[in-house]
């Protein structure tokens, strides 16, 4: 699944002459492309679909979204373990590494 995700500025920088973000999803950072709304500044809240923040978002919107989001599971599916996710799907036992210590 491809979802629009809301998060939080953390940092902004410019790499290789384009305007890049840091963003926060309610605990996973990632980095952002800023290209089609470079003048975001940090806290601002920004929708971001496939690594580029595509509109502003105000902080309550984005919360309340995120808390949906975290409710589903849809975060830990977007932003988890890509493996992991597909050896439960097909239904083989995965052994995490807090379980391994």
């Amino acid at each position: 699944m491809c979802l629009a995700v809301p998060g939080r500025v953390t940092s902004v920088e410019e790499v290789d002459g384009v305007p890049m973000a840091e963003v926060d999803f309610g605990g996973v950072t990632k980095q952002v492309c800023l290209q089609y709304i470079p003048d975001v500044a940090i806290d601002e809240y920004v929708v971001v679909h496939v690594g580029f923040a595509i509109q502003r978002l105000d902080e309550k919107s984005a919360q309340e979204t995120l808390a949906n989001f975290g409710r589903m599971g849809v975060l830990e599916e977007e932003f988890g373990d890509g493996f992991e996710l597909a050896a439960r799907q097909a239904g083989v036992p995965v052994e995490r590494a807090e379980e391994q210590r």
